[in-house]
């Protein structure tokens, strides 16, 4: 290069505004302890409902990065408010009141719990939780299923050993010790809520129930049905993701799962943390709302731990009659039949043939788990606001008889 053509070089040079090194800019972020890109991305957010948009997850993730006038362009903020709290919801957000039933037997007294939404003119929905659960897994169905049927109530009660329900033994110091947690004493600690129910809040007679049953409460439901002993009041029955050969058959595997599962807690925001990490409940809401139900905390607990309110090992001697012969019992009842399950495996030979020959509804949601109606909530609340009208059969309005039908005039 000659020197004209050097000397012209620097001058063209020099007339441009000086640009640091990119290198030198990300070395700095590396610092900082960023990415390969040097961009923030807020960690996955564990508590988000499984029944998100994944696009819209995407979206949130690959927004449009406006530049800033400082320095530090993609500094991480201070805080982060991407994270769900852990929180947990009251009750009263979802129920209009909670009753406490005292039910005195021989043998024992018993102070039920239930929370319920008295209906207006509609249906009443009747629900039984599982092993393990209480009233409040129902909470957020309560408040779906009321957006689309806006007269309907709903009754949920805790049943014995769980919850805020309390059985004291006549002659013994303990509450809920040595609990007859039989399918025949479930069966009928449910009539006397409902009918207890009914005296409390003064109904002259039973509004049309739909009887409701998670898991256990699925096997109550339908042993109060068999029996007819709500009579014609009873429209139909929903039995939720439990049939009698897979739920027998899962019991194998109940001690490995209860070994597995952690024994206390340091606080109730860490018991809904493990049951949404565990996808043990796939929707963050309702385990703010239910999870705080099925722990407590012992006065006498010095570590200060919050443990399990109902001892699910204690239970085993009263697991198979639970589930024997449900499928039987499911076809035979009186009423509308709804089946809902977290997967088609779950069918025995007996549904099977039962569900070909259409005698009753199915429905299944592959996308939930095991708590069907705390994972989908609304869409368990839609199919059993749908199933409810197909059943009422007091909104039918039917042709007048032959005879009944005036005979048209004749012209003079």
């Amino acid at each position: 290069m000659s020197d004209f053509q050097r000397s012209f070089a620097k001058a063209k040079l020099a007339a441009l505004p000086f640009q640091s090194p990119l290198h030198a800019e990300e070395d700095e972020e590396e610092d900082e302890g960023e990415d390969e890109c040097g961009h923030w991305r807020p960690s996955p957010d564990p508590f988000q409902d499984d029944d998100s948009s994944s696009s819209a997850s995407s979206a949130s993730s690959t927004g449009t990065i406006i530049p800033s006038p400082s320095k530090n362009l993609f500094a991480r903020p201070k805080f982060s408010t991407g994270r769900r709290t852990l929180d947990p919801l009251p009750w009263n957000d979802y129920f209009t009141r909670e009753l406490y039933l005292n039910v005195s037997r021989p043998t024992e007294n018993v102070i039920f719990h239930a929370y319920v939404v008295p209906p207006t003119k509609g249906p009443l929905l009747v629900t039984h939780h599982g092993a393990g659960s209480s009233g409040l897994s129902f909470a957020l169905f309560a408040l779906e299923v009321r957006k689309t049927l806006p007269n309907a109530g709903v009754l949920s009660l805790d049943a014995r050993g769980h919850g805020e329900t309390v059985v004291k033994h006549l002659g013994s110091q303990s509450n809920n010790a040595d609990l007859d947690l039989s399918l025949e004493t479930l069966s009928q600690d449910l009539l006397d809520v409902i009918h207890m129910t009914q005296t409390q809040l003064v109904w002259p007679e039973l509004p049309r129930l739909v009887l409701i049953g998670h898991s256990l409460g699925g096997a109550v439901v339908t042993n109060i049905a068999v029996a007819g002993k709500l009579g014609n009041a009873v429209l139909g029955y929903a039995v939720l993701d439990v049939v009698e050969g897979s739920a027998i058959d899962a019991l194998q595997s109940m001690h490995s799962y209860l070994s597995t599962r952690p024994k206390s807690f340091p606080s109730i925001a860490s018991g809904i943390e493990w049951h949404t990490r565990s996808r043990t409940i796939r929707n963050s809401t309702s385990a703010r709302i239910s999870v705080p139900s099925l722990l407590r905390r012992e006065p006498s607990n010095a570590s200060n731990q919050w443990t399990w309110r109902t001892d699910l090992a204690a239970t085993q001697p009263y697991w198979e009659g639970w589930f024997a012969g449900l499928s039987r019992k499911f076809l035979a009842a009186k009423g509308g039949k709804l089946l809902l399950l977290a997967g088609t495996d779950r069918l025995d030979k007996e549904l099977m043939i039962g569900q070909m020959q259409g005698k009753y509804q199915l429905q299944v949601f592959p996308e939930a788990g095991h708590f069907i109606h705390e994972d989908q909530a609304e869409k368990t609340a839609m199919i059993v606001a749908d199933f409810y009208r197909r059943n009422d059969t007091t909104a039918l309005v039917l042709p007048p008889k032959v005879g009944a039908i005036s005979k048209p005039k004749t012209l003079a």
